[in-house]
């Protein structure tokens, strides 16, 4: 009897401790991830990890097309590797067909229509890469363009109000040897193009620097307040806040200028903290820095601005 006596005494002991454990959420191990390995939510410093998200990007898709443009190499516009890219990047595209540029460019253009009639929304980024030897532009050209181009192969026609525009601009980098003071003369030869056809368009949201770690979206000084505002409200439906942080940052010549120039209400998605960073135009903006996690918060976000346009 001794032995089974001191055996039920221990049992209601770890019993009792358990109990205290739980009521005190102290139960060891429980949800821990593995010491060293980071989270979904603590990747993209979400305050609270219980926060619902959407899924209606695929991530992996859209990593898979970033993949896709690495893997032609250095894409300077006007290459046979950037011309080899456009040509894949217009069966891709719902609808795909190129707009002509100077110098034989030609940005890529698919679209989704939409349920009402004389409405249109730009979705954009670049595909060419700075003409610089080995630079692959994993997140400055590929990441913006990889998100673009899944998301016109998941919006289905006339889910949305506005028909949209969904626009790869050649050109946004300017030619090898022109200097920084040239950059709007001489860049953004595309977006100049795109947006004297589609002036008449009542948004325009460009995808530039959207996949590296970590992600922070904040408002680019040139982006319009007003549409900033319903897009971190996206962000926040969609459960990815934490990457549209509140503030502003400078502001930034991006394909978005021409369409601001017209009078369409434009913002730029970009990770200004990318732009001053050590691999903004170097060989090391390639693969190893990014994250499908950033892929997801700017393609799930831009979707649900989109539903609510």
């Amino acid at each position: 009897m001794r032995p089974l006596i001191a055996t039920l005494v221990v049992q209601v002991l770890l019993g009792s401790v358990l109990i205290a454990l739980v009521a005190t959420g102290n139960v060891p191990f429980v949800g821990d991830a593995p010491r060293g390995a980071e989270s979904r939510s603590q990747q993209l410093g979400d305050a609270a990890a219980a926060t619902t998200r959407a899924d209606r990007f695929d991530e992996q898709r859209a990593l898979e097309w970033l993949r896709v443009q690495v893997r032609y190499g250095p894409r300077p516009a006007g290459s046979r590797a950037s011309r080899r890219l456009a040509a894949r990047l217009r069966r891709a595209l719902p609808r795909g067909t190129y707009q002509a540029l100077p110098d034989g460019l030609r940005n890529v253009i698919g679209t989704v229509p939409g349920r009402d009639a004389g409405r249109t929304v730009v979705v954009g980024a670049h595909y060419d890469t700075k003409d610089i030897p080995k630079f692959v532009g994993a997140n400055d050209g590929a990441s913006g363009t990889a998100v673009v181009t899944q998301l016109a192969r998941t919006i289905r026609p006339r889910t949305l109000g506005p028909t949209v525009k969904f626009i790869l601009f050649d050109g946004e980098e300017s030619p090898r040897g022109a200097s920084d003071a040239e950059f709007e003369r001489r860049g953004l030869r595309g977006s100049r193009a795109a947006a004297r056809r589609y002036d008449e368009a009542e948004a325009m949201v460009l995808l530039d620097f959207v996949g590296n770690k970590r992600l922070s979206l904040r408002r680019e000084g040139n982006s319009d307040p007003a549409l900033w505002r319903k897009m971190r409200e996206a962000a926040e439906r969609s459960g990815f806040s934490s990457a549209f942080p509140a503030g502003d940052v400078g502001a930034v010549s991006d394909d978005h200028l021409p369409f601001i120039k017209r009078g369409v209400p434009s913002i730029d998605l970009i990770d200004y903290r990318f732009l001053t960073g050590p691999c903004w135009h170097r060989r090391c903006d390639d693969l190893s820095g990014v994250s499908v996690r950033s892929l997801d918060a700017a393609g799930e976000s831009t979707l649900e601005l989109l539903r609510r346009l």
